[in-house]
């Protein structure tokens, strides 16, 4: 089945960076869509980031285009997520996560996932 290991979360000043990495084992990352989701306490998982490796193309949400990018390494065993210019409402945790559903969007069409790592962003 292989697994997801996230990394790179932390404490972190309002208008400062984060990389937060995925790191998978085994066939993982063998899925239609690799992505990066956040959940506040308390709430869903939402939807922050994702990439699809069929069509190669890159989808973010409205909120943080601009600041995070979403990007693997070449041997589709790495998923990063770049974050800039981090604000306090950014603060929660964060999972990365694949699946061969339809909607990128969806964290119900994500069937693996790591076991997340907090974000705190001061202000």
């Amino acid at each position: 089945q292989g697994q997801l290991l996230e990394s790179g979360g932390g404490l972190v000043q309002t208008g400062g960076s984060l990389r937060l990495s995925c790191a998978a084992s085994g066939r993982t990352f063998n899925r239609y869509f690799v992505g990066w989701f956040l959940q506040f306490l308390g709430k869903e998982r939402e939807f922050v980031a994702a990439f699809s490796w069929v069509t190669c193309r890159t989808y973010s949400e409205d909120s943080v285009n601009g600041r995070f990018t979403i990007s693997s390494n070449n041997a589709k065993s790495k998923l990063y997520l770049q974050m800039n210019s981090l604000k306090a409402d950014d603060t929660a945790v964060y999972y990365c996560a694949a699946g061969s559903g339809r909607n990128y969007y969806s964290h119900r069409d994500y069937d693996l996932w790591g076991q997340g790592t907090q974000v705190t962003v001061s202000s």
